[in-house]
């Protein structure tokens, strides 16, 4: 009892056990935890409109939304879940339950809307002002003074619109939610556990730290926009200097990812063949996202189209001065034209997005040869209905707000590499890589008790070896580092390399018993030279790894470091400390 006691008072052992404690904490398992997971939520899907949220970017697994029930039947997995939804009727009702609210949503038809070839009037009505100039006594001064009087009409005037073709389907539309299996840990699975794509991108010329940065930003926001927040965008290099971008999405696709990540985003605003500004800070230093300065246009509204509906959008920026000058320089000779009682300049304001038209916008009259800093943008959706128009509308007018803040990517990109990866493939491996881990630490613990026969050193050496494995994975936990192939295969190596380690100290431990100049504290520090000097060996060995193949190997090297790093500062001295104890007579 004396030397138990005195084991668990040893410091080395109660640093052992804090950290073992911390980790749990970290990892904070929780095998009962049932449900689906929200991974993403799509933008303006009736999902998103009935209040669910995408979880917050880089979220601990165990803090995201957990959906228990739909229409109160329970959901335990994945596959609750699907049948579930293969159960919803086209404009029902839907209540979903998560472990955090409850949520109403209303189901909705799949529609095909299709522009057709034809245009058609539509009537609008348009507010306008008008300046006029009159005299006013003032008298004060006992004078005549002029006075500019501002009035305002409704002016109705027909819009050209394209006709659309409506075709109903019969199907149910995606409520847009994303989900997974309910965790039961705060251990973030990468794509090789857990399913998705990854994407090696390389810039076409070599970028600044600064502008790498920015593009990385610019990317990350894209793609949050998309509502895919289970991501991770990081830069990498290879030995030989080379720049990459990886990029890691759980959940989507290989053609979703390419379409959002292969284009550069480029915005050009033009007056015939010359551009007035483009996106990005540099020409637009402020666009509006407040509800007081975008949003449906309030003098056109929604209205029919065709057989559906069409609703147009405005939001105000602000120019820079320097692309003000170029639209004052670029309209002063323009010819003023008068169409439905109202002048406009010969020559319209085009909006590009990525080389394509996406909108044509008139010049008022009054804007000719002016240096005009503010100035509305506007767009347009369309739906089968006012409310689908209205939110094709709003979701259109957010894409454009993002490109015109975020501007277009420094550089033109391409695509190095894809892999896409089945979750049922990571799920199989997670499980066998987690039962060949436990067999070879089960056959490491009975190659030691053949080896030394005793049950004091081969027991301790079983829970040294577990304690570290559960310290790297709750290291893992807390600074969100994804586990995925390499990493596991870097904590086979911190595994294996302890215990080398823990045989070294043990050989000297062992010697030393049987020493007539037998010293404990002698013997263990000589083990912790051999240990210390194999520990910078390793770490000088992995750092040059945290580079090569363009940065795919830096999880290995990080997981081993952590765990090599853990192994001689912690569990290594708690070993030592146990054995001395159990072997001393």
């Amino acid at each position: 009892m004396g030397r138990t006691k005195k084991i668990f008072t040893n410091s080395r052992v109660i640093i052992l056990l804090i950290f073992l404690f911390l980790a749990l904490i970290a990892i904070r398992p929780d095998p009962s935890n049932t449900g689906v997971a929200i991974k993403s939520v799509i933008k303006n899907s009736t999902a998103s409109i009935a209040g669910l949220e995408n979880p917050r970017q880089n979220a601990a697994p165990m803090s995201r939304e957990v959906i228990k029930t739909v229409n109160n039947v329970p959901i335990y997995n994945m596959e609750d879940y699907n049948q579930a939804m293969t159960r919803l009727q086209i404009n029902r009702s839907v209540i979903i339950t998560t472990d955090i609210d409850t949520y109403r949503l209303v189901t909705r038809e799949i529609i095909e809307v299709t522009e057709l070839n034809e245009t058609e009037l539509k009537n609008v009505t348009e507010e306008i002002e008008t300046e006029s100039v009159v005299e006013v006594y003032n008298e004060t001064t006992d004078q005549t003074v002029n006075k500019t009087v501002i009035e305002r009409e409704n002016v109705t005037k027909e819009v050209e619109v394209p006709k659309l073709n409506i075709t109903h389907t019969g199907l149910v539309e995606d409520i847009g939610i994303r989900v997974g299996e309910a965790p039961k840990n705060n251990i973030k699975k990468g794509l090789d556990l857990q399913g998705g794509t990854r994407v090696l991108l390389k810039p076409e010329e070599v970028l600044s730290k600064n502008d790498m940065d920015t593009l990385i930003e610019n990317m990350k926001e894209r793609l949050n926009v998309y509502g895919l927040s289970d991501l991770v965008i990081r830069s990498a290099e290879d030995l030989s200097g080379n720049q990459f971008i990886l990029v890691e999405i759980a959940g989507a696709n290989e053609e979703e990812v390419k379409e959002l990540l292969a284009k550069q985003g480029k915005f050009e605003a033009k007056i015939g063949n010359e551009t007035v500004f483009s996106g990005g800070n540099r020409d637009i230093p402020y666009v509006c996202r407040s509800a007081d300065c975008s949003g449906i246009d309030p003098s056109y509204g929604c209205g029919q189209a065709g057989e559906g509906y069409m609703c147009r959008f405005r939001f105000s920026i602000t120019l820079a001065q320097s692309a003000a000058d170029r639209q004052a320089e670029l309209t002063k000779d323009l010819e003023v034209i008068t169409e439905n009682k109202q002048d406009y300049l010969s020559e319209k304001l085009i909006l590009y997005l990525d080389d394509n038209n996406v909108d044509e916008l008139n010049i008022g009259s009054d804007l000719k040869g002016r240096a005009v800093t503010d100035i509305q943008i506007s767009g347009s959706g369309i739906g089968v209905s006012e409310q689908e128009a209205a939110i094709d509308a709003l979701a259109n007018m957010k894409k454009l707000q993002t490109v015109l803040i975020t501007g277009s990517l420094p550089v033109k990109i391409d695509i190095v590499k894809t892999d896409l990866i089945s979750p049922s493939l990571g799920e199989t491996f997670t499980k066998n890589a987690l039962l060949i881990g436990l067999a070879s630490i089960l056959v490491v613990v009975l190659i030691i008790y053949i080896r030394y026969r005793k049950l004091q050193v081969a027991l301790p050496m079983l829970v040294t070896t577990l304690s570290e494995v559960i310290i790297i994975l709750g290291v893992a936990s807390l600074i969100g580092w994804n586990l995925d192939l390499a990493a596991i295969a870097g904590i086979i190596i911190a595994v294996g390399t302890g215990v080398d380690h823990l045989v070294v100290l043990t050989d000297e431990t062992i010697k030393g018993e049987s020493s007539m100049a037998f010293n404990w504290k002698e013997r263990i520090k000589r083990a912790f030279f051999i240990i210390i000097a194999a520990y910078f060996t390793t770490l000088v060995a992995m750092l040059p790894l945290m580079r090569a193949g363009a940065g795919l190997l830096k999880g290995f090297a990080i997981t081993t470091i952590i765990g090599v790093s853990i192994g001689v500062f912690i569990t290594r001295p708690a070993y030592a400390a146990i054995v001395e104890q159990l072997l001393k007579e």
